[in-house]
Parts: structure tokens; C-alpha cells; sequence
């Protein structure tokens, strides 16, 4: 007979299933419980955290500039750019059910090296934490930088013994300007670097990442009026250079890079406000071919910087 079917035609049949590939144990993972939620102001990505943050430290007294927010970096490459460059990190979120690949397992690892913890969320958790679904599953959380103020710039440096020379920033709203000037500073034996409060790009993990590390160490102030700051420079004994194409000075033939000095630059477009200008002690060109009309604000800092630090090894 064909089949079990007396039927004429009829086919066997089997409830038998062939070999089926296990999950690897995740469906019963999946089932586990995961414990409390914590608490909206527990958790660092959410707003009441935040509050809970401001009012600490309003409570205390504390009045450190700091970013108000933390910053959650997504995407395996710009996290595995930030561990890299030690950027400073709260915790490595990771979305349940992302598939592993090398450049997962780096970031996984280099959290692991730094003790960094590495929480598991919903998938649809980490698209709330960041607003879409282009994380790729990997997202790095970054704490608010911590600024220093003018004052204590001036005064720590004085503490030094050494000749300050100090960038201080007007326009400059590309991360990556700050991050690359904050690099060339640290490279050249400079001092610190000042930016406006507003208007002007702040520490982000872009910016990190570009300074490759050299912000967890170089002072960045934040002023709140920079012909103030100018002039508070001036007072603690420093030449203030603004850097202009049409500058009475050449950095050829200027000679004051051993004493203490302040540069400041502005956007490749805008240039320096008119008011920072006018309370320079001078304003310097640099010599370029006849058809550069200038040159990225983070260049012309490396050239300055560089042209400065060879005058302070020649007096050595």
C-alpha cells in the first residue's frame, strides 16, 4: 500500500521533523528575568538623571563648567575611535540580539581592558536613546567635559614657571577644529585653550576623538566675553597675536615667541570679531603662496605654534 490512507493514490506521511539547528541556549536566555528596572534618575541616558545631576550640584555648591548633558556615541567605528583614544566613558550600551562581528568584539574588548561596564538593553530601548535606529547596535556613553575658567588657566600656568602660550579660540564651530587645535597645543608645549561659551564648538566626543586623547590632558577654558578675556590676558603680562591675512606683523620676522602670549584665531570665513581685533596687541600674517588665501584655522595654529616652540628651544 502507498500509504496509511486506504485511499487509492495516497502518500505516507510523517510527523517526524528532520534535524533542527539549536539557538545556542538564547531563546532560554531570553526567557531569564532581568531584574528591576532602575530608576529614571538612575539611568544616565534619561532626563530625571540629568535633573537629579543639576540639582547635586547645585546642592553642594559645585560650579564647574561642564556640558549639561551626557552624549551617547553610536556606531561601531566612531566607538571603537573613541576607546581608542581613551575618551572618557560611563558605559558601553549594547542592543540585545546584535549580531558579533571584529569590529564588535574590538569594542567589547577594549571596554573589558578599561573595566568599562557593558549593559544589555532592547533593541527599541537603544532607538529611543538615540532618536533612530542607526546605531548598530553599539552605542558609548560619554560624561560631560569638564572646563576650567581663565583665571585658573592663568594662574596654573604662572604656578608652572614657564612661559604661557595659550589658543584661544572666536568663530571656531567644527568639533574637528577644536579637537585638531587642542592637538597641535598639547604637540607644541603650549598651555591651554580658551573658547567662548556660546557660539563656539564645545569638547563633544568628535572633538575627542580628533585631539586622539591630548584633551584629557590640555586645560580647556570657557569665557564668557572674549575682549574681556584679551584683556585679562594682557594684565597677566602676555602679547596677544591675532592671527589676520592682512596682519602688521609676519611670523617671520616676529621675534616674541619665548615671552608669554595668547593666539587667537578665528574661522577660515569669518575671522576674528571686530572687538577681539581691536584690543590685539598686534595682528600677524602668515606668509602663504600668492593664490592661498588662508588657511584652515587648526593649520594656522600648527604653524604658529610650531614657528613659537622652535623660538622657545633656540633660547633654551
Amino acid at each position: 500500500m502507498a500509504g496509511n490512507d486506504r485511499r487509492r493514490g495516497a502518500v505516507r506521511t510523517s510527523n517526524k521533523k528532520g534535524a533542527v539547528k539549536g539557538s545556542g541556549g538564547q531563546a532560554r536566555r531570553g526567557l531569564r528575568g532581568k531584574g528591576p528596572t532602575p530608576k529614571a534618575e538612575d539611568r544616565p541616558y534619561h532626563a530625571a538623571h540629568k535633573r537629579k545631576r543639576t540639582q547635586e550640584r547645585k546642592a553642594s555648591g559645585r560650579h564647574d563648567r561642564r556640558d549639561d548633558t551626557n552624549e551617547l556615541v553610536v556606531g561601531r567605528n566612531p566607538v571603537i575611535e573613541c576607546l581608542q583614544a581613551r575618551v572618557p566613558a560611563v558605559t558601553l550600551y549594547l542592543a540585545e540580539g546584535t549580531g558579533k562581528d571584529e569590529r564588535l568584539s574590538q569594542a567589547l574588548g577594549m571596554a573589558s581592558s578599561r573595566s568599562l561596564p557593558i549593559v544589555e538593553v532592547p533593541r527599541v530601548e537603544l532607538d529611543r536613546m538615540t532618536g533612530n535606529g542607526m546605531h548598530q547596535g553599539i552605542g558609548l556613553l560619554i560624561p560631560p567635559f569638564e572646563y576650567t575658567d581663565v583665571h585658573t588657566l592663568i594662574s596654573d600656568v604662572k604656578g608652572s614657571g614657564e612661559p604661557g602660550m595659550v589658543v584661544i579660540l572666536d568663530n571656531i564651530t567644527d568639533p574637528r577644529n577644536l579637537g585638531a587645535v587642542i592637538r597641535s597645543v598639547a604637540g607644541f608645549g603650549g598651555h591651554g585653550v580658551v573658547i567662548p561659551e556660546r557660539r563656539s564648538a564645545s569638547v563633544t566626543a568628535v572633538a575627542w576623538r580628533t585631539s586622539a586623547g591630548t584633551a584629557a590632558r590640555l586645560p580647556v577654558a570657557k569665557a564668557t566675553n572674549l575682549t574681556r578675556t584679551v584683556k585679562e590676558f594682557q594684565e597677566n603680562g602676555y602679547q596677544v597675536i591675532g592671527l589676520d591675512g592682512g596682519g602688521d606683523v609676519s611670523l617671520d620676522t616676529y621675534r616674541g615667541g619665548t615671552e608669554p602670549v595668547a593666539i587667537v584665531l578665528g574661522s577660515e570665513g569669518k575671522g576674528i570679531s571686530r572687538l577681539v581685533k581691536e584690543n590685539c596687541d598686534y595682528l600677524m600674517s602668515i606668509p602663504t603662496t600668492d593664490w592661498v588665501e588662508s588657511l584652515n584655522a587648526s593649520v594656522a595654529a600648527s604653524v604658529v605654534l610650531s614657528e613659537f616652540a622652535r623660538q622657545r628651544r633656540a633660547q633654551g
